[in-house]
C-alpha cells in the first residue's frame, strides 16, 4: 500500500468549523504515532515545534497554529492539542489496518479562519511521502 487520503469532510456550525480526514498510512501504528505526536515527527511533514510535552495537559506550540495544551493523550492511539489564538483542536486519533499499515482519523475543529480542507490535505500528502520513504 502507498497511502491514501479519502475525501476529507468539512461540517460549519456557526463560526465553528470541523474538518474530518481518513489517512490510510503504510506503515505501523508505532511509526505513525511518531510523526503525529513528536516535534520531529510534526516538523516533518506539518509545522515547526516550538514546544511538545508528550503528556495530557502538557504545553504544545505548533508555528502557523497556535499554543496551548495537550487535551488527550493515549500512547501509540491518540494526540489531541487544543490550541489559543483561534487554532482550535487538532486531535490525531491512530487504528491499526492489519500487521504493517495504520488509519489515523484526523479533526480539526476551529472558530473563523484557519488551514482548509485543501492545506490539510497537502500536508497528508507530505506525511504519506515521508512515512513511504521509510523516514
Amino acid at each position: 500500500m502507498s497511502g491514501s487520503i479519502a475525501q476529507g469532510t468539512s461540517q460549519t456550525h456557526g463560526n465553528t468549523h470541523i474538518l474530518h480526514f481518513l489517512v490510510r498510512l503504510p506503515r505501523p501504528m508505532e511509526d505513525v504515532w511518531t510523526a503525529v505526536a513528536t516535534p520531529e515527527g510534526i516538523g516533518a511533514w506539518c509545522t515547526a515545534v516550538g514546544a511538545l510535552e508528550p503528556r495530557l495537559d502538557g504545553a504544545v506550540s505548533l508555528r502557523g497554529l497556535g499554543s496551548g495544551r495537550v487535551t488527550a493523550w493515549d500512547v501509540d492511539r491518540v494526540a489531541e492539542y487544543t490550541l489559543d489564538e483561534g487554532g482550535g483542536r487538532l486531535r490525531f486519533h491512530l487504528e491499526r489496518d492489519g500487521v504493517a499499515e495504520c488509519v489515523l482519523r484526523f479533526t480539526h475543529e476551529f472558530q473563523g479562519e484557519g488551514p482548509s480542507d485543501t492545506d490539510w490535505r497537502r500536508k497528508f500528502e507530505q506525511l504519506i511521502t515521508m512515512l513511504g520513504a521509510g523516514a
